[in-house]
């Protein structure tokens, strides 16, 4: 089973080397797609200074769910994997999670116990049971990474601002098998986190009834004995 990790990079020049060196350790034959998506801090050059990962720039910050998409479009493993570029993911949790392909299609991680302060974990809570609610994902944390799925789902994703929270609605909407598990959630290293409360809290109830209208008007993607010859 070849494995693609895709990872977007946002003003993470601290972080560059930690991340893709503890990656490198655990899937040393992995395909590694790293986007730098419009940084000005110096995460480019740290970037371009490796020669064990597949990098992409971006020239203009055009956020996660687009650096996601445009890795996961490149990717050519058999399997998936999305990771944050913060060192807040545990990448010892990968083998665990791999262990559930091909049995499911998609793994959806869930912070057990998440290294955040108390008001992002709350806001981060309404925002899960809203959407949760609305479109009946079942799932308890679609803004945890690592996520992980099988290359063939990456046709039923649509790129727009803010997708990467939807991955399982979309997928299972095509008849995807999905589960989620725990993982381990760390707190920051360096950095500082690219979000509001506020600013998540406005998109993303905006996000959940378009996904909502986006999933009524879906249209089935035709199987090979539907296709013309």
């Amino acid at each position: 089973m070849q494995i693609s990790v895709v990872i977007p990079f946002y003003n993470e020049v601290d972080n560059v080397d930690p991340v893709l060196d503890e990656l490198r350790e655990l899937l040393p034959d992995a395909e590694v797609i790293a986007i730098d998506d419009g940084s000005r801090d110096g995460t480019g050059e740290r970037l371009r200074a490796r020669g064990d990962v597949q990098s992409h720039f971006f020239p203009r910050n055009l956020g996660q769910s687009a650096a996601v998409y445009y890795g996961l479009v490149r990717a050519t493993g058999d399997v998936c994997v999305i990771m944050d570029g913060d060192g807040q993911n545990d990448p010892r949790d990968l083998p665990r999670l791999l262990e559930l392909i091909p049995d499911y299609d998609l793994v959806n991680g869930h912070r057990a116990e998440r290294r955040d302060p108390l008001s992002k974990r709350l806001a981060s809570r309404v925002a899960n049971g809203f959407r949760r609610a609305v479109l009946h994902d079942g799932m308890r944390d679609t803004g945890c990474t690592p996520k992980l799925l099988k290359r063939e789902l990456v046709r039923h994703l649509v790129p727009f601002d803010g997708m990467h929270r939807f991955i399982p609605a979309l997928v299972q909407a095509a008849g995807a098998r999905c589960i989620e598990v725990p993982v381990q959630h760390r707190p920051r290293r360096s950095g500082q986190s690219k979000y509001t409360n506020l600013r998540r809290a406005v998109r993303g109830l905006r996000d959940v009834f378009g996904v909502r209208w986006l999933l009524a008007r879906r249209v089935d993607w035709p199987g090979s004995e539907d296709l013309p010859d």
